[in-house]
């Protein structure tokens, strides 16, 4: 049986809300939890395949040219070596993910320093190593491009991107109080604390990858494709994925090349990047250049916002960070400018890396918030509230719901804000200067198509899903969908994700997977509810199921009796509809930030923070919190320690490893606090739940930057806040 919902109506029901286990929204361990932390969860690399062997890349050292001559005979001849393979085939740069097809393939034409020109394999991973150390490529250099700001480049200012409403230089030069200021955010890694791996292995013409990757029903695609091969004789196996943070949304070198190598030694074949290779041959969040114009009248609303995107991508690559996501529809404003600018430059691919758009955009938007509101005398958090927009201001669609005011009030109060004393320099602890600074966050909203089995036997539950757990409790929530749905124990339910030769679903990424899974998981069980309500003569909303009995009336069943005929298996499929374009669909959220800044050294230290957030429903409070905590730790980073810097003769990653990538540590982070506020959005999901995991990373870094202005004065808009910033004015 297939259960088909397509979202075309808001589903107002809370079906879930008049269920009976008690477990739907509760904070449960994960189910996979003592797995992971006991060693015994396999991850890509770690799979005992017999015979197998081993391959390393071979990569590019220049940033821009063509490849004359590989020198594959001395290495071919060194102990241990199987193959040195240049094939056609071998991806320029991963798959961005959601696609069908593997990005621009061919080693010959170099685009950009580290870029895989050839795999070496041998019997052991020391001797691919050194051989493919060994390797003597020969190239012609071309003149590369590297400077984002070149006055000489072209900007491309891609179809559907602009948004131009009325007259913004009227606006601004009329308006009582105004900020124009150019801002910049540099490029981040993911960082992810797995490093990309394979395993690929044939059989006869069908292929097997174990793999690190987030979405598999669009990587089976990608892979078949870069390889010349039927997705059908594809599977790829990735039940646990050691983070992404999107850069494993698409298929990327490492399975490709396995893939090769394996075919052409005939063998089981190993490939993981190593640290340095996962930071100069995945994706890179781009670097952008921000404008922001802000006018407002003396009560401080806004009556124009202009906002101004630079970014970077390859050349060929359709995508490209979209820095002003949230800008279009977070304030009201008559007079809107916002413009999105590409240019073409011989980096590493610019790809979608945890928040793409908001995380830059709202980070920028909020810190130029934060100086309207210091210019203008007005408090932070009522300039926000002043400026919320009763519909959509670009479309006057309606928004399926508003919690932006709501989380800026319950945040003010959490935190205390009041005792914000709004001039700079004004609070200090030793010489420690002291501020508080806020922001709003919101990510936009989305529901993928999605599928999953529900199998319900009378040893329990069990749900199967192309689905990914990346860290971000998947396994449990699925399960405690499934099993407040069909009155289970969380111990009775089994959730097999990450096969390809399971039900496809959307994979994780744009923080649509609980939800989206989630409503499919939630489709079977209610046509499973109806299956049982019919054997016992009743409708299914007046069928009760808890703890493994059926309950109508004055009746209660055992639901092993109920299935003596054998198992109720249904196939969920929830499709998005007319609701992802009859309203605008967004979570919303504050952040509130308290820093110390030295006055002596400018050394800056996070002493607390709150995050207050509205994602719809809550599924497992635990995991939930969890996001947001890792994306408050993200915002931390973006404030003050992570950049990419390459280096500009050359475009080379001059910081390629966790040593030089700063990314924050214990020492860094306080104690941080997360606050959820109580919502049903009925137009997001049947399960009236939205994305929460990239909700938390969203305007973060302002809230930070912002405190960091009330502390000691320094106004930074060159992120992040490193101390030679602050120093120069102190």
């Amino acid at each position: 049986m297939t259960a088909h919902v397509k979202m075309d109506a808001p589903d107002r029901r809370n079906r879930l809300d008049a269920m009976a286990q008690g477990v739907i929204g509760e904070p449960l361990d994960r189910s996979e939890g003592a797995l992971k932390v006991s060693g015994k969860a396999v991850y890509a690399h770690e799979w005992p395949v017999e015979g197998l062997c081993h391959a390393v890349l071979v990569r590019a050292a220049i940033s821009r040219g063509t490849v004359t001559r590989i020198d594959k005979a001395p290495v071919e001849a060194m102990d241990g070596v199987l193959a040195v393979i240049d094939d056609d085939r071998l991806l320029r740069n991963p798959a961005q993910g959601t696609a069908n097809k593997a990005p621009v393939q061919g080693p010959r034409k170099i685009f950009y320093i580290g870029q895989p020109l050839a795999v070496v394999v041998a019997e052991s991973f020391e001797q691919a190593r050194h051989a493919a150390q060994q390797l003597v490529v020969e190239t012609e250099a071309a003149d590369a491009v590297l400077d984002p700001e070149a006055e000489t480049l072209e900007h491309e200012r891609p179809k559907g991107k602009q948004t131009s409403q009325g007259d913004l230089d009227q606006a601004m030069g009329a308006a009582a109080f105004s900020i124009d200021e150019v801002y910049r955010t540099p490029g981040h890694s993911s960082a992810p604390m797995e490093p990309h791996a394979a395993i690929a292995s044939w059989d006869g013409d069908r292929l097997t990858v174990r793999a690190s990757c987030q979405m598999l029903k669009y990587n089976r695609n990608e892979l078949a494709d870069a390889l010349g091969i039927k997705p059908e004789n594809v599977r790829i196996l990735a039940p646990y994925v050691g983070g992404g943070f999107g850069s494993k949304l698409g298929i990327a070198h490492d399975a490709v090349a396995a893939s090769i190598a394996a075919r052409a030694v005939g063998r089981p074949v190993a490939l993981a990047l190593s640290r340095r290779q996962v930071f100069e041959t995945t994706m890179r969040r781009s670097e952008s250049r921000q404008r922001v114009r802000l006018a407002a009248d003396a009560e401080g609303r806004l009556t124009g916002i202009g906002h101004a995107a630079l970014v970077s991508q390859l050349p060929g690559e359709k995508f490209s960070e979209p820095v002003t996501q949230a800008t279009h529809f977070l304030y009201a404003a008559k007079n809107r400018e916002i413009v999105h600018e590409i240019v073409r430059l011989n980096l590493t691919c610019a790809g979608s890396v945890r928040a793409p758009g908001e995380a830059i955009g709202m980070t920028v938007l909020e810190t130029a918030m934060d100086e309207l509101a210091i210019k203008a005398g007005i408090d932070p958090v009522e300039l926000r509230k002043r400026n919320i927009p009763e519909t959509d201001p670009e479309g006057d669609k309606p928004f399926s719901s508003h919690m932006l005011a709501s989380a800026l009030d319950r945040g003010a109060k959490l935190f205390d804000w009041q005792r914000r004393n709004p001039v700079p320099r004004s609070t200090r602890d030793g010489e420690w200067l002291i501020g508080l600074g806020m922001s709003s966050a919101a990510r936009v909203n989305m529901l993928a198509e999605a599928e999953a089995i529900v199998t319900l036997s009378a040893g329990g539950v069990r749900i199967e899903s192309d689905m990914t757990d990346i860290g971000t409790g998947t396994y449990t929530v699925l399960a405690q969908v499934a099993a407040e749905m069909l009155g289970q124990p969380m111990q009775s339910v089994t959730t097999v994700l990450g096969d390809t030769d399971l039900p496809p679903g959307p994979g994780s990424g744009g923080s649509w997977g609980a939800s989206s899974t989630g409503s499919a998981v939630f489709a079977a069980c209610e046509d499973i509810r109806k299956c049982l309500a019919e054997k016992l003569g009743c409708v299914e909303e007046e069928l009760t199921l808890k703890d493994g009995h059926a309950v109508t009336a004055n009746r209660r069943v055992p639901l092993a009796e109920l299935l003596a005929d054998g198992p109720i298996s249904v196939r969920g499929v929830i499709e998005p509809g007319k609701t992802s374009k009859e309203v605008r669909q967004s979570t919303f959220g504050a952040f509130f930030a308290e820093v110390a800044v030295n006055e002596v050294t400018a050394e800056v230290r996070v002493r607390r923070m709150l995050g207050v957030f509205a994602a719809g429903r809550i599924l497992n409070a635990k995991t939930a919190r969890s996001q947001c905590l890792g994306g408050m730790t993200f915002g931390i980073g973006m404030a003050l320690t992570e950049e990419l810097i390459h280096d500009p003769r050359t475009g080379a990653i001059v910081n390629r490893d966790f040593a030089e990538y700063h990314l924050p540590v214990n020492a860094d982070v306080p104690q941080l606090e997360v606050d959820f506020l109580e919502e049903r959005d009925p137009w997001a999901s049947p399960i009236q739940a939205k994305g929460i995991g990239e909700l938390g990373i969203s305007g973060a870094a302002a809230s930070i930057n912002n405190a960091i202005f009330n502390a000691c004065g320094v106004r930074v808009r060159d992120y992040p806040a490193t101390l030679d910033k602050i120093l120069a004015g102190l």
